[in-house]
């Protein structure tokens, strides 16, 4: 009887452990599908298009949905016709083939049948196509410019003409991202610190290059992708109908950092627009810096700690250990050198071989305090000042 009860103890205890281990992984599954639909991004187990917001878009879904239809009524109408011809024809019915060598009806009607269906494909395809290059007449006309692994957006024409930034992963999302435990957000991985912000109901026109290998601009719900090719100019073009937030990605596989690529497209309204621009002219305009002065060396290093913590800490970390093929800055040969043309020539060209995109986009006062941030952070204790002259010789 001892035993017997023993044994159903035993059985309990089991029985309550898996029911605790299927509850841990109820949770667990719970928490996983916390997230929710991202609005103007990607959806929880999304099967269709994105929501469209230009008629561009709306066309494509029409036309994804048209050709759809017109390939599942083929599909029914030759294995219909096929399965009908085994069942009804089958040999245990007594079915004797035809003996025949040709039918120049037969000929006539699966020649100009396909003909006709490829056609009415092609006429709505080629009128969604020809709108998609139409860019002409354009509002304001923005260059996006590819980067290992971030945007660069130049505004050529239209409203906002001058303004220029550089659109990169939030580093907190990066950050995360590198621990293996990802935050569960809705936006993971395409939250970036510049949106591109544009005005609802223009046409904007987007030329797309890159600075070192293929990348590709893409934001689904504006129906809008094209290719950004180092020595080549592409452009494309959207018209936004709704404000609101609308995300992309690099949709061309560029690097091993290419998921951390997004695209973030701000629509806001003509009034808001307005204050952006006149916002954005004048912090350029209070950044704008005498590549001539002669800065001192604290205030040259407190201005390229935000530098590094906006363009360099991502990869390099806070610290400046690096991580995995990522160098080290912290005790770095380079960094520590009394030769300071040899860490500018690395910024400005960039080292490929290892991973080190060209930050020549930066101007020579911010290389310049980046430059001498890192020469007097962490342990690099050089004391070193590079002025932004330094920088202006080396671009020559």
């Amino acid at each position: 009887m001892t035993m017997m009860n023993a044994r159903v103890q035993s059985a309990s205890r089991g029985w309550a452990q898996r029911a605790a281990v299927a509850a841990t992984a109820a949770l667990a599954a719970g928490s996983a599908l916390a997230v929710n639909d991202l609005k103007g991004g990607p959806g929880v187990n999304q099967l269709n298009l994105h929501e469209p917001v230009t008629n561009i878009a709306r066309d494509q879904m029409w036309l994804h949905n048209f050709m759809l239809i017109v390939c599942l009524v083929i599909f029914v109408a030759v294995f219909g016709v096929m399965f009908y011809s085994i069942f009804k024809h089958r040999k245990s019915k007594g079915a004797v083939s035809a003996n025949f060598h040709e039918s120049v009806a037969v000929e006539i009607a699966w020649t100009i049948v396909p003909f006709l269906i490829v056609i009415g494909m092609a006429l709505p395809a080629t009128k969604v196509v020809v709108a998609m290059k139409d860019t002409t007449n354009a509002d304001v006309t923005i260059k996006a410019t590819g980067y290992q692994w971030k945007w660069g957006y130049d505004y050529l024409k239209g409203e906002g003409e001058g303004i220029g930034f550089l659109a990169t992963l939030d580093t907190d999302q990066r950050e995360s991202s590198n621990s293996g435990h990802p935050e569960q957000v809705d936006n993971y991985l395409l939250k970036v610190d510049n949106p591109l912000v544009v005005p609802v109901d223009k046409k904007i026109r987007i030329i797309t290059t890159a600075n070192d290998v293929i990348h590709a601009w893409m934001v689904p719900a504006f129906g809008v992708k094209q290719d950004a090719i180092p020595g080549f100019v592409r452009d494309t073009w959207f018209k936004a109908e709704k404000v609101g937030d609308y995300y992309g990605q690099c949709a061309e596989l560029c690097g091993k950092e290419h998921a951390y690529m997004p695209i973030h497209v701000k629509v806001v309204s003509a009034e808001d627009y307005s204050k952006w621009v006149d916002g954005k002219k004048k912090e350029i305009a209070a950044k704008a810096d005498d590549p001539n002065k002669v800065w001192e060396q604290a205030a040259l290093i407190a201005r390229g700690e935000k530098v590094y913590a906006a363009n360099c800490a991502v990869c390099h970390k806070p610290d400046g250990k690096g991580a995995g093929p990522i160098k080290a800055l912290d005790g770095s040969p380079v960094v520590l050198s009394d030769n300071h043309l040899d860490q500018i020539q690395v910024l400005l060209n960039g080292r490929m071989d290892k991973g080190m995109p060209s930050w020549k986009q930066l101007s020579d006062t911010e290389i310049a305090a980046v430059v001498s941030y890192t020469k007097n952070s962490w342990s690099n204790k050089t004391g070193q000042t590079v002025q932004p002259a330094e920088v202006v010789a080396a671009r020559k």
